[in-house]
């Protein structure tokens, strides 16, 4: 009788990596295979890998040698797009036995059989410009939320980037096949879905490789914005300059649409975001986040900044600090400088000392904590829908409002995957909201997040 294989799966980077190794894992369990956590030991592990900084490339490294120390007679397996950019590079390093690029990584139960009778490591990679199609993927690991890609790849030309390089073009998903996976997640219990893509702003771009608009991203908003099964709908990261007035005032008044933005900024300095060749100023920045703590009470919105690019005075970080505490946000990503081959920017003069990079991410991360609990002071002693996850941690169970405020309360299984209407007492000593259920009638009231707003 022949065993079950073992797969097991480990994801670096961003929410879209992780969203396409849930499809590709439920690829490999389609064709019999067992998933199994990555400390487990396994036939093969699949290494999902990021490259938008230096560390990230180190990480790998790292969780190579721990699925080498797992099962050394284990096949290994790099995706991703450390894979996509440096196929040969990987492919020397001692325990990598498949790597595929970013057209390939969708069909890797496909290659499986060609490692059976090799000893030298495989690679199947090719040019980035050659990718075409575009490939539907979504996460159904966490039975309360799933992220689901709508949009892949970048026609942005930042300097300091290699996205481009590693996913190709913008290029979208139909509205068809967005709706059908919305009602595949529905069916397994799930209440909120996070639209994720590398640009999504740019959605309707490419779709399927024939580079025709045939939607925008307003119609996409427009078109989910109607019962599907799911209760709430979070938008991920926008473009300051995609994010029109429009698609802020529709959210506005959404059903699902919860009031919750992430848009990058980068830097507060008009020199920098030239270098950066970002396609806005920070006026216009400021303009969008003014608009919508006009139209949205209780928003909460969050910024990724970068410090330390090239050519970053102490001046141009100073404006960039000001600029950022001057601004009605929620939280920021701070993201420290590193150099990535093949850009623009890794070939610019007047580059910051890394002691002064960290220096000046340690203040804005500072400033982060003080901005979130600034917006976390602004919601105590409000009711607030929030969802509610599965685990018990401690004791207690963790959940999100709509508007991104991270809650616990004592755990109650009763309340798990549930929107629940809660009240926000305090904020505890490790940072977390603490929030009581609003109790109706001797029962816990579950609503949906249309029935809030009316």
């Amino acid at each position: 009788m022949t065993s079950v294989k073992k797969v097991a799966f480990h994801t670096l980077g961003c929410k879209l990596n992780f969203t396409e190794s849930s499809t590709i894992a439920r690829s490999f369990k389609e064709n019999g295979y067992e998933l199994t956590d990555f400390s487990n030991k396994a036939d093969f592990y699949v290494i999902n890998t990021c490259s938008v900084t230096e560390n990230a490339d180190k990480k790998f490294k790292n969780i190579l040698n721990k699925a080498k120390r797992n099962n050394s007679s284990a096949k290994n397996i790099v995706i991703g797009c450390y894979a996509q950019l440096k196929p040969a590079e990987i492919s020397n390093i001692p325990g990598v036995d498949l790597v595929l690029g970013a057209n390939e990584k969708f069909n890797v139960v496909d290659y499986i059989e060609d490692l059976k009778n090799n000893d030298k490591p495989l690679v199947h990679s090719c040019n980035i410009n050659d990718i075409e199609t575009y490939e539907s993927s979504y996460s159904v690991d966490d039975r309360t939320r799933s992220f689901l890609k709508v949009q892949d790849g970048c026609d942005y030309k930042c300097t300091y980037c290699t996205i481009p390089r590693a996913r190709g073009f913008s290029r979208s998903d139909s509205l068809e096949n967005i709706k059908d996976n919305i009602s595949k997640i529905a069916s397994k219990g799930v209440k909120e879905i996070i639209l994720t893509g590398v640009n999504i702003g740019d959605y309707g771009k490419g779709e399927y490789g024939n580079k025709k608009h045939k939607s925008t991203f307003f119609d996409l908003i427009k078109e989910l914005d109607k019962s599907m099964g799911i209760e709430r709908l979070r938008i991920s990261s926008v473009e300051p300059n995609l994010l029109k007035n429009e698609i802020i005032d529709f959210i506005s008044q959404s059903n699902l649409f919860v009031p919750h933005f992430h848009i990058p900024l980068q830097s507060g300095s008009n020199k920098i975001l030239g270098l950066m060749k970002r396609r806005y100023q920070k006026e216009l920045y400021q303009q969008k986040i003014e608009y919508i703590n006009r139209k949205i009470d209780n928003v909460c919105i969050g910024v990724d900044v970068i410090v330390g690019f090239p050519g970053e005075t102490e001046q141009d970080f100073q404006e960039t600090y000001h600029f950022l505490k001057s601004l009605e946000i929620s939280y920021l990503h701070v993201f420290t400088y590193s150099e990535r081959d093949d850009t623009e920017a890794a070939l610019m003069s007047n580059i910051v000392p890394k002691n002064i990079r960290n220096q000046r991410s340690r203040m804005l991360r500072s400033l982060s904590k003080k901005k979130s609990r600034a917006f976390y002071n602004s919601q105590l002693k409000s009711k607030r829908i929030v969802l509610y996850e599965s685990e018990n941690k401690y004791g207690y169970i963790h959940g999100y409002t709509d508007n991104y405020v991270k809650v616990r309360t004592p755990w109650d299984p009763k309340l798990s995957n549930k929107l629940i209407y809660s009240k926000l007492k305090n904020i505890d000593d490790e940072g977390f909201m603490r929030a009581e259920k609003v109790v109706q009638n001797k029962n816990v009231r579950q609503v949906s997040y249309s029935d809030a707003h009316g």
